[in-house]
């Protein structure tokens, strides 16, 4: 189980959501994090329950999630439901007691959104936290530091892009149905870092275009397999936005940043290792599967924070309030997309 070095109690939390990413939040719980203990799991589905127990060694498991909110052996709830579930849940948690953290995005409407926040502000002496984990990957963060030490003058630009390998299977076509569509499932993400880069203004416009290159379900879901955004801020700042969903060599996601003095590049090229093979088909190099190879290091810092600001050790500056703007411009961007219209946030 998780270290527990230090003389104050460990963490107890409970998960809700064992699908694929709850899985990965699960193992770096149940393993990896510092000062916690995985001790309920909350899923609808028996089998993910089942392996909860036998491959985690997660002691206390439920379908029933008000069970778990309101067990009095659990100090922190990670949510990791589908994202029509965050808000309600968010809230039920924080007025039971418990620290919270919610995985991205926080709601697929401002207004929910909002009341999170309204209750989380009635509540300060808990912890809520929505997982924007590319701040906590050590390429960003480095990134970032720099900017604000004056490395590139004064950022007024960003362009970043999250874009997947193909999947034939069209998991996302099925998904897309409750996914709040490719901005808000893929690009909020860049949204929350352009923000971040630029000193967090606020946005004033957005226009969004896109096409369906590969996947025709997802038209019946006004949703696009590729996407391109341009979003203006307060203070002359402007941000591009490009979504992916049918990327042939992996997983690619890359963001730039430039400024009056210089520009700043990262991720660039997907490279999975150092490894570059010169031979008969040219000059290559291996590529990064997928957001959970590109990000696995990063998923567990994120944890540690989380865990660190519920304990007392650390302060978050992450803010609920970063995850309703994001929410905020990626609805605008997907209602230009749908209306081919400029947008007035």
């Amino acid at each position: 189980m998780s270290n527990t070095t230090s003389r104050t109690p460990p963490l107890r939390i409970g998960i809700a959501g064992l699908g694929r990413l709850g899985r990965r939040h699960a193992e770096n719980l149940a393993y990896r994090i510092r000062n916690a203990r995985l001790v309920w799991a909350c899923s609808p589905v028996r089998s993910e329950l089942d392996e909860a127990r036998t491959e985690l060694g997660i002691e206390k498991t439920t379908s029933d999630f008000d069970r778990m909110i309101h067990a009095p052996d659990v100090d922190a709830i990670v949510l990791v439901t589908p994202t029509a579930l965050h808000a309600q849940q968010a809230i039920a948690a924080l007025k039971a007691g418990k620290h919270v953290f919610v995985e991205k995005p926080l709601a697929l409407d401002v207004a929910d959104c909002e009341r999170v926040e309204a209750v989380a502000a009635r509540h300060p002496d808990r912890v809520a936290m929505v997982g924007f984990v590319r701040r906590f990957d050590a390429s960003y963060r480095r990134a970032h530091d720099d900017m604000r030490q004056g490395a590139i003058g004064r950022p007024f630009l960003v362009r970043s892009q999250t874009c997947d390998m193909n999947d034939p299977s069209g998991f996302f076509v099925r998904y897309a149905a409750q996914s709040g569509g490719i901005f808000m499932d893929c690009s909020v993400h860049d949204i929350d870092l352009a923000r971040w880069m630029l000193g967090n203004p606020r946005a004033v416009r957005a226009f969004a275009t896109g096409t369906i290159a590969m996947h025709p379900g997802l038209a019946e879901h006004a949703d696009v397999d590729n996407g391109l955004a341009m979003v203006d801020f307060e203070g002359g700042g402007r941000a591009v936005f490009y979504a992916s969903r049918t990327f042939a060599h992996g997983h690619e996601t890359q963001t730039e940043v430039i400024g009056t003095g210089g520009k700043l590049l990262i991720g660039h090229g997907a490279e999975r290792d150092r490894v570059v093979t010169s031979d008969s088909h040219g000059v290559r190099h291996a590529s990064t599967a997928d957001f959970f190879e590109r990000f696995g290091d990063a998923f567990v810092h994120e944890m540690n924070a989380f865990v660190a600001a519920c304990r007392g050790e650390a302060a978050l500056d992450l803010a609920l309030s970063d995850a309703t703007e994001a929410t905020r411009i990626g609805l605008a961007i997907t209602r230009s997309l749908r209306s081919g219209q400029v947008e007035m946030l």
